[in-house]
């Protein structure tokens, strides 16, 4: 009973660490969202509003600068669970030399890149270890830096915006071994995901490349296989009411907000049961050989195309190599779109 009681436990502590960022980020979100205006208008409490923001504004810049990076936070025995959910592992097929910087393209999106988080925004799979004395940053949205006390956790696990001017930053800013760690095919990528499938949004993603070039940044394609496997995405039939409503819905978010809505279910509280937690299935991110870059400060379409098909050789390279070790079928093809 004893053991069962343990399973059990660990179960639970798995499940919590997945849920963990509802309350960071709904809640943690809305708290100064909704409270620093009602502090401003309607209470006496209006100078800890000011205060907020005027902290936002002295440090502003902080979050595109390599922000405040926390050892602690990056440690927390929380992502271990979280990495023994699925499980998540990290792999190394090659070292990265810390006398260079490195854009780390990751594919595919998925629906919430847990691979990429886990791998990349805690130590939880040791990339520390891993790669030693490489330092990396995840790019994510920069409208989650507009959010006080928001800003400050994603920042302490070594979260950037993926703007052009942060990652410049680091990349020619702050010595060499840095990695800035990119998910080429971004939101509109993840409304591809479907379990099985291997379509990236990339044929005209060229930023990263042209990014690379202008800094002499190393490109080092990776792929985390099993990260479409962890829901299972809804789309309606094309004609029917449900994907008019569904596509309806799906633009007025984009249009408001810039995110690409996805209608996506996973498991429940119990296996087998229905709900919004991801599948119990494992998440591998292999990342794969560095592709020299030259320095050019102004590179002509014709360079970018030359690195990008490079690149491209290189992703397929490393997706065939791996994709059976790693649970998809011999006969799979990566289609780039």
């Amino acid at each position: 009973m004893a053991f069962f009681s343990r399973l059990d436990l660990q179960e639970g502590l798995q499940t919590l660490s997945v849920l963990q960022w509802i309350p960071v980020y709904v809640f943690l979100g809305a708290i100064p969202i909704l409270l620093i205006p009602y502090f401003l208008l309607f209470s006496k409490f209006w100078s800890l509003a000011v205060l907020s923001l005027a902290w936002l504004a002295y440090d502003w810049n902080t979050h595109s600068q390599g922000g405040r990076r926390s050892a602690w936070v990056r440690n927390w025995t929380l992502w271990t669970y979280f990495r023994n959910y699925f499980p998540v592992k990290l792999v190394k097929t090659h070292d990265l030399s810390p006398k260079h910087n490195y854009i780390i393209a990751n594919h595919p999106h998925g629906v919430l890149s847990f691979g990429v988080f886990i791998n990349f925004a805690t130590e939880a799979t040791g990339i520390a270890r891993i790669f030693p004395s490489i330092t990396p940053f995840v790019g994510t949205l920069e409208g989650i830096f507009w959010i006080p006390i928001v800003r400050e956790y994603v920042m302490s696990m070594g979260v950037c915006p993926v703007s052009r001017s942060a990652l410049k930053y680091l990349l020619t800013q702050k010595g060499s071994g840095n990695a800035v760690v990119i998910v080429v095919g971004g939101a509109a990528e993840a409304l591809l995901c479907q379990p099985g499938a291997s379509t990236l949004l990339l044929k005209q993603r060229k930023g990263f490349v042209k990014l690379a070039l202008k800094t002499g940044a190393y490109l080092v394609p990776s792929y985390s296989f099993g990260e479409n496997e962890v829901f299972n995405q809804v789309t309606f039939p094309e004609g029917t009411w449900l994907r008019l409503i569904q596509k309806a819905f799906q633009d007025t978010i984009k249009k408001i907000m810039g995110l690409n809505f996805c209608t996506f279910h996973g498991r429940g509280l119990t296996h087998g049961s229905w709900g919004f937690l991801p599948f119990n299935r494992p998440i591998t991110t292999v990342v794969g050989e560095p592709l020299p870059i030259p320095r050019i400060k102004r590179p002509d379409q014709k360079t970018v195309d030359k690195y990008h098909a490079l690149y491209i050789n290189a992703l397929r390279k490393l997706f065939d190599q791996h994709k059976v070790e790693y649970g998809l079928p011999e006969t799979q093809e990566l289609t780039i779109i």
